[in-house]
């Protein structure tokens, strides 16, 4: 037996996923870092056996009742783990927080600032003092009537729900409205009520186009429809609704994200008249603090927000409001509790945010650093911090500050678990647990466990070679641009003013700190103009809304923006369903001899359609189950056992395989299988090309991280035939992957310049950076400090750049 107040985390006998039956001792009060090639077990080391047998216990520790709910989801696969303290695990999410959800809440210092405004802030004369939560958009008493808290509101006009007056309304003059029955309805209604639909609209009367298209009146009618040759129709009661009150319900209410951008068609979006897009009641933007309101301030940068509290305390107060006894020492609390929170943020390179920033807009490294500078100042310790590839999306620069960050949590007395790929923070690690040698079913070891130092005796380590070889990687001649798009004079976010030229036919990095302008001068910016050209017709105008002015496009036949979004949002979209291969395998399927003699077709082999799925859970897997008190939770199918299909399908089997057997593969095992079929090699190939061979054919799209989806979109993209000149734009398509799947992804891009494309990347890696032929960099720093290019040019020229916070990141990389 191990002593209570054992040093370690002893974990014995895991088997999660891949894990190997596992061994591991790992001291506490370290930080330990987890390292290895993507797949190889280290998320399912650190995340799926640790931190989830830490929350186990946890629920244990609570009641009988969520006891067997967590029964009901499972337990590691993991023998025993003695010495393990509690647990916070803060990892990247994969799902997008709602669009109420911002920096403020995320961080709770919305809670702080509101709370000083009620208690501190000074009041009109005669004002009644306010509680904390008439400062909320998104509670009842704060959130303004009109638009609900939101700040926006929804409206449309004559010319966005009738966009060709010549037509009448039988013609289709109203096109918000729906097609198919619902629309003829509508129409025979309006007959009925007596208003002509064979006159062109523009001819109609002025007052009844308006009673038309904005009435709020619902009148209920009885509609004789015109006979059909072999049809009968009976009268019915019909209801009339408004085109816009259409528009508006669809919007607001539909499950269909189809109807639901149809209708945003016939939307503008406008800033609500009555809170001028504060989201706020007036009673609330009445009160100030330091002569702003809450609005205000929420709308700075948190570097900016810091300074104005640090300014206003001290002669703000004392204005026309009554303050209550102890208003200036409550000021005084309040405002350096907000300071030191926000320095919090701030380290961690994260000044340039504002607290109305919405959740949805940051990236998933934003936002778990933003949940860590919330964790360091909640004074907890003892705990197991488990850390999700922290430094994605960081800048070097910023990683040092992250690192100064980690190392507080640690002298606080708590452990931190981290799994990372950035080789600075794997060499400040205490301790290093590197998991390998490879990925899927040739992972799972552990090959090292002790100081980074000892690694350098590991030889089947992928990590070593980049831990302990210095040298610099051999610089490449960079190539001759063929061409140029320039952009001048953008105008987007913080990048104003500037004149941009992407050169085509090489492959161009795009750097800077977080916030500088990146994602907005490549993803928004020049995606959108060479989208628009693409468009044609459909074009949204982004080159007029960006840019003064756009050369080059003519040269650029095609443009593909590789993104991290999800390949789906739900677990019934996978990889083999997004990459087309399941169309192949179900074909295969139903060619069987047992297939045809039953009459099966490719269908049927298909969970997303009756016939062959499991009813009991239709084809999901997984069945909810609701629990009183508590939210729902998902537990394995108790017919299929997550086999998604009826057994009558499962009977059919494709070289001794079923089709539940078949989407468990891994890819490289799958790639072995199909070896003889053309269309699902194909397939396969430039998946494993991709560095994506871990993956199973069936894994959700739920449970892929945003780097592996890019991935899985980049491999799509090369099983097509090109044609013509393509342009790539990647944002951070190294985010999530080991040094050793790097090279490998970049093969593949050089691959593509090679063949006459033009790669663009949004990176922070400067081994990626070292090896693009040039480096187009934003700052000098993130928000309003941001927003120019301060260098640009091939690697070596910006590498002596001398405003440049890249430069000397880049100089080290290229080994100067």
């Amino acid at each position: 037996m191990h002593s209570p107040h054992d040093p370690y985390v002893r974990v014995r006998g895991a088997r999660e996923h891949n894990l190997q039956d596992v061994n591991v001792d790992i001291p506490r009060d370290t930080l330990t870092v987890f390292t290895g090639v993507s797949g190889s077990g280290k998320s399912s080391l650190a995340f799926g056996t640790i931190y989830a047998e830490a929350q186990r216990r946890y629920f244990e520790s609570v009641a009988p009742y969520a006891r067997r709910l967590i029964h009901q989801v499972g337990a590691p696969a993991v023998g025993e783990i003695t010495g393990l303290p509690p647990a916070v695990s803060l990892e990247q999410r994969r799902s997008a927080p709602g669009a109420r959800s911002s920096v403020g809440t995320v961080t709770t210092l919305s809670n702080s600032l509101r709370m000083l405004f009620s208690r501190a802030g000074e009041y009109p004369p005669g004002a009644e003092r306010l509680d904390s939560d008439a400062f909320s958009p998104n509670t009842a008493a704060g959130a303004c009537p009109e638009c609900h808290g939101l700040g926006r509101i929804h409206r449309t006009d004559e010319g966005l729900l009738v966009p060709d007056p010549s037509l009448s309304i039988r013609e289709g003059a109203i096109a918000a409205w729906p097609g198919a029955w619902q629309g003829k309805n509508l129409r025979d209604v309006l007959d009925t009520l007596g208003y002509d639909v064979d006159r062109p609209w523009r001819e109609l009367d002025a007052k009844d186009r308006e009673w038309i298209l904005f009435t709020d009146e619902q009148p209920v009618v009885t509609v004789h429809p015109v006979r059909e040759a072999g049809r009968i129709q009976r009268p019915y009661q019909g209801t009339y609704m408004s085109a816009r009150r259409y528009v508006l319900h669809t919007f607001a209410d539909t499950k269909s994200r189809t109807l639901r951008a149809k209708a945003e068609r016939f939307l503008t979006s406008v800033p609500c008249p009555v809170c001028d897009g504060s989201r706020l009641r007036p009673e609330a933007m009445a009160v100030t603090f330091g002569g702003r309101t809450i609005a205000e301030l929420a709308a700075l940068p948190l570097s900016d927000l810091a300074e104005v509290l640090a300014g206003a305390h001290g002669g703000a107060h004392g204005g026309a409001g009554a303050e209550p006894a102890g208003g200036e020492e409550t000021a005084r609390v309040l405002t350096a509790d907000l300071l030191a929170r926000i320095g919090t943020v701030t380290e961690l390179g994260l000044g340039y945010l504002s607290l109305d920033r919405t959740a949805p807009t940051l990236s998933s490294g934003e936002l778990q650093r933003l949940r860590l500078a919330t964790q360091l100042r909640s004074g907890l310790f003892g705990v197991v911090y488990v850390l999700d590839e922290p430094s994605a999306g960081l800048h070097p620069a910023d990683t040092e500050s992250l690192l100064g960050v980690v190392d507080r949590l640690k002298e606080a007395g708590n452990s931190v678990f981290v799994v990372e790929h950035h080789l600075d923070v794997v060499r400040r690690a205490d301790w290093l647990v590197d998991v390998g040698p490879l990925a899927g079913e040739h992972g799972g070891r552990v090959l090292h466990s002790g100081p980074p130092e000892g690694l350098a005796e590991v030889p089947e380590s992928a990590t070593r070679r980049f831990l302990f070889d210095r040298d610099p990687a051999p610089v490449r001649e960079p190539r001759t641009p063929t061409g140029w798009i320039r952009l001048t004079g953008v105008e987007r976010h913080n990048v104003r003013g500037v004149d941009a030229a992407f050169p085509l036919g090489v492959f161009t990095a795009v750097t800077g700190v977080s916030g500088s302008g990146k994602s907005t001068l490549v993803g928004q910016v020049l995606a959108g103009v060479l989208a628009d050209r693409q468009a044609g017709e459909e074009a949204t105008g982004a080159a007029e809304r960006f840019c003064a002015s756009v050369t080059g496009l003519e040269a650029v036949d095609r443009l593909v923006q590789v993104d991290q979004k999800p390949i789906g949002r739900t677990p019934r979209s996978n990889l083999a369903t997004y990459t087309g291969l399941f169309d192949t395998v179900r074909k295969l399927f139903a060619q069987t001899g047992t297939a045809r003699e039953r009459g099966y077709t490719a269908g049927r082999f298909s969970f997303n359609v009756r016939g062959g799925r499991c009813e009991t859970c239709q084809g999901e897997g997984f069945v909810s189950v609701e629990l009183l008190f508590l939210p729902s939770t998902y537990a394995p199918c108790p017919d299929c056992h997550g086999a998604r299909y009826n057994p009558e399908t499962l009977e059919v089997t494709l070289r001794g395989l079923t089709i539940a057997q078949v989407l468990d593969l891994t890819v490289e095992s799958a790639a072995s299988f199909f070896a003889d079929t053309p269309a699902a090699e194909r397939a396969l190939t430039t998946l494993l090309d991709v560095g994506l061979g871990y993956l199973r054919l069936g894994q959700p799209a739920t449970e892929l991280s945003g780097g592996e989806a890019q991935r899985i979109k980049l491999a799509s993209e090369l099983q097509r035939t090109r044609r013509g000149h393509t342009l790539y734009l990647l944002d951070e398509p190294t985010t999530g992957l080991h040094p050793a799947d790097v090279e490998v992804l970049m093969r593949q891009l050089h691959g593509l310049v090679d063949a006459g494309s033009t790669v663009v990347v949004v990176e922070h890696d400067m081994a990626v950076v070292a090896g693009a032929d040039q480096v187009i960099d934003l700052g000098p720093g993130g928000g309003d400090r941001g927003g120019r290019i301060v260098a640009a040019g091939a690697p070596r020229e910006v590498a002596r750049a001398a405003d440049s916070r890249t430069a000397p990141y880049l100089a080290r990389a290229l080994g100067g």
